[in-house]
């Protein structure tokens, strides 16, 4: 393994810059504000009124489970609401309350603080490169799910249950009948 060098792995300096981002985040905006995906949750629906619970999986990156367990999180403490849409009774719409405008509101300047403390670990000249090939990750990584949405589509459907068998008791019955 002396061939492995961690400073060339993709995944350890996402991880290392993701960490430092987070630890940058969590200290301007202190332990009483959003954690950084309630902050991104509370941005996007902020600015897409009544966006669908599938709609805001896409637009965060977050994963559905995790999504769904955070917006409960969120409705319980009043920061958003949740209603059946329009056009697909079974979809929840999600919408930013008072409460919720006013977190994402006195959290805005501290995640800016932030977000620049931590791109300014960078030379000027290497910032907007580092932006933009960040930005091109995502976006392939956003092609990658909707290639893989209609395959999980597919497999997560339930198949159709076995037939069961006569339960034990009626085939006594039957015997006694003889």
């Amino acid at each position: 393994m002396a061939s492995y060098d961690l400073r060339k792995s993709p995944g350890h300096l996402l991880r290392r810059a993701q960490q430092y981002a987070h630890d940058l985040y969590s200290s301007a905006v202190g332990p009483t504000g959003p954690t950084p995906r309630q902050f991104e949750v509370l941005h996007v629906v902020a600015n897409n009124a009544g966006l669908s619970q599938t709609d805001l999986v896409r637009a965060t990156g977050i994963d559905r489970s995790t999504l769904a367990d955070m917006i409960a999180r969120m409705l319980k403490k009043g920061l958003l609401s949740r209603s059946r849409t329009k056009e697909d009774a079974r979809a929840n719409a999600v919408s930013i309350t008072a409460a919720g405008k006013r977190v994402l509101s006195s959290a805005m300047s501290s995640v800016a603080r932030a977000e620049t403390a931590a791109l300014n670990v960078l030379p000027k000249g290497q910032q907007a490169g580092f932006m933009k090939a960040l930005s091109a990750y995502a976006e392939a990584l956003d092609k990658l799910a909707d290639s893989e949405a209609p395959k999980a589509k597919r497999s997560s459907k339930k198949k159709a249950p076995a037939r069961k068998k006569a339960p034990a008791r009626k085939k006594k019955k039957a015997r006694r009948g003889r």
